[in-house]
């Protein structure tokens, strides 16, 4: 095996176009990403705690600041809002399509961060924080969705994970605008960074304008004509030629037959077959939250100050450089390892860290526990961000049959959303002193690095290994692996398209016994031949 990522020889066609549709709509996590790091650094701007201010002085400076709960109220009402914003994202990426979808979505967002802009008290920032929530609520569950409908099988992983990648440029720059602003005295402090996000969206709904609908929502829809044309732009393949027929044709057959298993309604997705795999994609997405690597994003700037270090805006910055580089090798090693390996590695580089980064911080106070502190949370984001960050969304997005694909995402990106909310609104009162809080400080690392052990044994025993499976083939995966612990090796040898040729014989059948019907239907049609040569 090879070094490089290469597309197969068998493949025909370009896989091209759909990398960088993929990429390109990846941009999106850039919102996310941007929207999710300001919030920290403003939290900690001197101009912005005067003017938001209703009195309160924090204890540790005396100056004026925003009490504990308006801290948490503020940063959590994002992700009550991306919670909200998944759960509707399925019925405006099925009424509307992915594509339109994705520029509403993204025109909500915008709407929020006017809001944002314009705010000079508490209530309107609170909302227009709510507003860029939904918006990207919506978009995090679209995105994924998009990536998996477009790109080929043997780099589907790596296209998926760049919308990982995206959210840590975007948290990135965000570290890096809240620092050159921080000391102004005006509120461009805090209004500049929340504008740029109006670059992001424009390039985003531009590049929308422009770029294809997935061919697999189009054969949803029953626009076969149509979902040729998108797949042609996608493999640089003529319609009429054989590779880009038969795709369509297993797509097609694939989603035929998993109508005659059950209708594509909300109740469905609470049913098994389905049931199985929705609580296994909640349960990734709620994890990866659990990990505890918003801790760091939404509050690092003020647990850094508070543990005594300089300048903790240079150290955000830092830490956001190390998830972006971090991130890269996942995206290499998500299609060279798999999904299963990389998340185990994820779980346990992450849960040693964490549990180093505790004892150090409860046991020792001085400078040098302070540079072990820095140190073990950058080895903590590098087994985060090459693992979880990026995987998390890869597996979510091609788990799903077609029929339930764009609810199934909506549900399990809201589990990640409300676990999100969870951690953004307890966070203060966790960490912070002051009557009714914990002041915890850095002992909040042993409740992560526990949760980080329970996401070993979640990947271990309900995590299917999905590597080098098509969409359709992911199917028949689930449908006869009864134990993820069995999925890694496994190879498909049902054609979805053979299944539909047995008519209505094979109509609500197990997938096994459709295999055979299509066995036996091969050995026919190999036999007939030599007694014809016979007579």
């Amino acid at each position: 095996m090879g070094v490089a990522l290469k597309k197969p020889d068998n493949v025909a066609g370009s896989a091209a176009p759909a990398i960088i549709v993929g990429l390109f709509v990846s941009f999106g996590g850039v919102l996310f990403g941007y929207d999710t790091g300001t919030i920290g650094g403003i939290l900690a701007m001197k101009y912005w705690r005067d003017l938001f201010s209703t009195g309160y002085r924090n204890t540790e400076d005396g100056e004026l600041d925003v009490t504990a709960s308006q801290s948490s109220e503020i940063v959590s009402i994002l992700s009550a809002g991306t919670f909200f914003g998944a759960l509707a994202s399925s019925w405006v990426a099925d009424f509307f399509g992915r594509r339109i979808g994705m520029i509403i979505n993204t025109i909500v967002f915008t709407f929020g961060v006017i809001l944002q802009t314009a705010a000079t008290a508490i209530p309107l920032f609170v909302a227009g924080r709510f507003f860029a929530g939904f918006g990207v609520g919506l978009l995090s569950a679209t995105i994924p969705l998009y990536q998996s409908e477009t790109a080929p099988k043997w780099i589907r992983g790596t296209v998926v994970g760049c919308y990982q990648l995206s959210i840590t440029i975007g948290l990135l720059i965000a570290a890096i605008v809240n620092n050159a602003t921080a000391n102004r005295n005006d509120t461009g402090s805090y209004r500049i960074p929340i504008a740029v996000q109006f670059a992001w969206a424009i390039i985003l709904v531009v590049g929308m304008v422009l770029l294809p609908e997935t061919p697999r929502y189009l054969i949803k829809r029953g626009r076969n004509d149509q979902a040729a044309k998108s797949l042609s732009r996608l493999r640089r393949l003529d319609v009429d030629h054989p590779a880009l027929i038969e795709e369509l044709a297993e797509i097609k057959a694939n989603h035929e037959y998993e109508m005659t298993l059950g209708q594509s309604s909300w109740i469905e997705c609470f049913k098994q077959p389905l049931l199985k795999r929705l609580l296994t994609g909640c349960g990734l997405q709620a994890l990866q939250q659990l990990t505890g690597v918003n801790f760091i994003f939404y509050y690092g700037t003020s647990f850094f100050s508070n543990s005594g270090i300089d300048n903790p805006f240079i150290i955000s910055t830092i830490t956001n450089v190390v998830n972006v580089c971090s991130t890269f090798p996942g995206l290499y090693l998500v299609e060279k390892w798999g999904r299963r390996p990389l998340l185990i590695f994820g779980a346990i580089g992450m849960s040693v860290c964490q549990l180093i980064i505790a004892i150090v911080g409860t046991a020792v106070d001085n400078s040098a526990s302070n540079k072990v502190l820095i140190a073990f949370v950058c080895f903590y984001i590098f087994f985060f961000a090459s693992s979880w960050g990026p995987v998390a969304w890869v597996v979510t997005g091609e788990i799903f049959p077609l029929k339930a694909r764009a609810k199934c995402l909506s549900m399990t990106t809201a589990s990640n959303w409300l676990l999100n909310w969870a951690i953004a609104y307890a966070t203060p009162y966790m960490v912070n002193d002051g009557p009714g809080n914990a002041n915890l400080q850095s002992k909040v690392f042993f409740v992560w690095g526990g949760f980080c052990v329970i996401c070993t044994a979640f990947v271990y025993f309900s995590i299917y290994e999905t590597k080098g499976l098509s969409l359709e083939q992911v199917d028949e995966l689930y449908a006869k692996i009864d134990s993820a612990r069995n999925s890694p090796g496994f190879v498909p040898t049902v054609s979805f398209a053979e299944v539909q040729d047995l008519g209505d014989s094979g109509r609500h059948a197990s997938l096994a016994d459709l295999e055979a019907g299509v066995e036996r239907k091969r050995s026919v049609a190999h036999v007939e031949p030599d007694k014809g040569e016979k007579l």
